[in-house]
This record gives C-alpha cells, sequence and structure tokens, in this order.
C-alpha cells in the first residue's frame, strides 16, 4: 500500500471513462493524483460521468470530481488543470514527473499527440479507445495499440500515425471492445473526428457500465503494475 500510495498519476479528460478510473485509483490507494480537464459538468454528461449529477450540472469538471475524491481520502493530493491538452498546451505539462499517464482524450488529433508524447517519456502509458455504442461488457478487452481490432478509434490513430509518418515510441497497453452497434443519428458536419463520430453519428449512446468499466480497467492496469514493482 505504501508502494501504491508514493505513485503519481494524472489522467487526461475525466468524462465517462476517466472519472471512474479516477475514483478506483483513489479507492485504491493512489494518493497523488492529477486530473486534466477543460468542460464543465452538464445535463448530458448525468447518464455516464461519476460526478455528474443534478447537483453539480454547471460546475467546472475538474473541481465536482476533486471534491467528490477527497471525500474518499481527504488526506489524497489532488491537482486539478482545468485545460485542453492541445499542441498550444502540451509543453506545459511535466509528464516525465508521473509514473503513471492515462489517457481517456476524447479529441483524435489531441489523443494522437498525447500517445506520441507519452511514450517518449518514462511513465507507463495506458490508453482508452472508443467507449461508446457499446452494451456487451464481456467484449471489452486489454491488449497493445496495434493489436486492437474492431475499433474505429484505434484504425483511425493507426492511418494518422502512417500519414504523418510519426509513430509511438514505444508498445502500450488498450481497454477496447470490438462491439459497435448502428447509430441512426444524423451525420456529423465537422471533419476533425472525436470518439462519438468516428464513422458514425453525430450523437453517440453511451452506457454508464461500459465506460466505468473502461475506468476501472485503466486503473486496474496502474494498481497491477503498482503492486508487481513492489
Amino acid at each position: 500500500m505504501e508502494g501504491i500510495a508514493s505513485k503519481r498519476v494524472i489522467i487526461f479528460g475525466i468524462g465517462g471513462v476517466g472519472s471512474w478510473c479516477a475514483e478506483s485509483l483513489i479507492r485504491s490507494g493512489i494518493r497523488h493524483l492529477t486530473i486534466v480537464d477543460s468542460d464543465r459538468v452538464s445535463a448530458s454528461n448525468i447518464n455516464r460521468q461519476l460526478m455528474a449529477t443534478t447537483l453539480t450540472v454547471g460546475q467546472v469538471k475538474v473541481l465536482a470530481l476533486k471534491e467528490r475524491l477527497l471525500s474518499i481520502n481527504p488526506s489524497a493530493n489532488i491537482t486539478t488543470i482545468e485545460k485542453v491538452f492541445n499542441e498550444e498546451s502540451a509543453d506545459t505539462f511535466d509528464l516525465d514527473s508521473y509514473d503513471y499517464i492515462i489517457d481517456a482524450i476524447d479529441s483524435l488529433k489531441d489523443k494522437a499527440l498525447l500517445i506520441l508524447m507519452a511514450t517518449r517519456t518514462k511513465a507507463r502509458f495506458f490508453s482508452s479507445m472508443g467507449a461508446a455504442l457499446k452494451i456487451d461488457p464481456t467484449r471489452i478487452r486489454v491488449t497493445e495499440f496495434w493489436k486492437v481490432e474492431g475499433d474505429p478509434l484505434a484504425r483511425m490513430l493507426r492511418k494518422r500515425f502512417k500519414q504523418n509518418d510519426q509513430y509511438p515510441k514505444r508498445k502500450f497497453q488498450c481497454v477496447y471492445s470490438d462491439e459497435l452497434l448502428p447509430n441512426k443519428g444524423p451525420q456529423p458536419q465537422e471533419k476533425e473526428e472525436t470518439m462519438s463520430q468516428i464513422n458514425k453519428g453525430q450523437t453517440n449512446g453511451s452506457l454508464a457500465h461500459i465506460t466505468a468499466i473502461f475506468g476501472f480497467t485503466l486503473a486496474g492496469l496502474v494498481i497491477q503494475d503498482a503492486v508487481s514493482e513492489s
């Protein structure tokens, strides 16, 4: 437990996946956690995001989640960063100061950038692929990024890396599901894809049990690795 408590973890994106990951880490003994997100809680978050309730709508997400996490462990060191990780802000994050980096980002472009930067650090890096348009928890898996099958987001990331001739420096584990239900909503108009838009309609369905399992699995990978070092 002392070994786990000494680890420094940063989570990028605390939505449906990242918020559950954060709670699981704190409940499992992590005491140094940084959470990064620029959004505020909206009513549409309530179906799947841990800190989203009718009472927190309108609140800054990282602050609402921090309050929740401190109610679990008041002595935890929770650092909140209310900003987007992108090309403009990337250099402001001291990624080398963390033992674990967790990617739960929506934006394809920003996710690709984080993967490239995180795999060039000494930190262990874990990434979430798409958790929307899924209902079957038994199809959630963990594998190395280049071995992910049936996930549109992973496919688009690999395509982007090949087109730009920029690749992750080392292998890393991903949480994913090969299930993809049809989306009958209107097609997206924006060219910059996110996890809720790739090969799908503009609006995606996401279920709490799926996003939570993704988040818990990411947390489990961290704890499993931390325990193996002790």
